[in-house]
């Protein structure tokens, strides 16, 4: 007979923010459900796009560039999230749901200590002052998917509160776009998790593999234009 204790319990999907520096993680943000879906869009980036379009597709690209690809495809993820205090009884939530979401609001925030040093350059003089860089955020969905991110959408529903109107209850359409090496310096720690990832991807491409006759082909002639 089956137990219950016998199921293994789902791996959950989620967020570390790492340090990019030592690779310390700074906080880890695991999604109370995994969500249902995920869009993922992956745009190559071939050398010969924009002749191509400027041609019309009729051709007028330069010939050497139709198989040469710039660099990473650039991929994004999209996917709702949802957080429900009444899922969790059995944890106190005095503040309801307000701390999970300002958790992954501050991944689109940069803190009151990084916005009042760069005031203070402002008001001694400093000509130019850089941007604010954030921590290294990092998405994983298990073992084979763990990827450097950039949060580019976070749209928020919230639908129920409790007395004191703490919000309990809310769905999340969360949009990320993987960072590649062409997004991110040289030596950054970003870019080796890219390749890693990259390199597990091939791993997996590598495991599996089809033959010509499923095809309906012959044989490898008919591939060299001569069959």
């Amino acid at each position: 007979m089956t137990r219950y204790a016998d199921i293994p319990k789902p791996i959950r999907s989620g967020l570390v923010v790492v340090d990019p520096a030592s690779g310390t993680p700074q906080r880890v943000i695991v999604l109370q459900f995994n969500p249902d879906t995920l869009e993922r869009s992956i745009a190559p980036q071939s050398a010969g796009d924009s002749a191509d379009s400027a041609g019309g597709g009729a051709g007028s690209g330069d010939r050497n560039e139709a198989l040469r690809l710039k660099g990473p495809a650039q991929e994004s993820w999209k996917f709702t999230a949802e957080i429900d205090a009444t899922d969790q009884l059995e944890i106190a939530a005095p503040d309801g749901i307000h701390p999970q979401l300002a958790t992954l609001e501050m991944l689109v925030q940069p803190t009151t200590a990084q916005l009042r040093a760069a005031s203070r350059l402002a008001q001694n003089g400093t000509i130019e002052i850089s941007p604010i860089e954030m921590p290294l955020t990092l998405f994983t969905w298990g073992s084979k998917r763990v990827m450097p991110v950039r949060l580019t959408e976070l749209s928020v529903n919230e639908s129920a509160f409790d007395v004191n109107l703490n919000p309990i209850r809310a769905s999340l359409s969360i949009g990320l776009k993987i960072l590649t090496v062409s997004d991110l310096p040289a030596g950054h720690r970003g870019a080796d998790l890219y390749l890693a990832h990259l390199a597990q991807k091939e791993r997996l491409a590598a495991a599996r593999g089809g033959s010509l006759g499923a095809l309906g082909l012959p044989g490898v002639d008919v591939l060299s234009g001569r069959g």
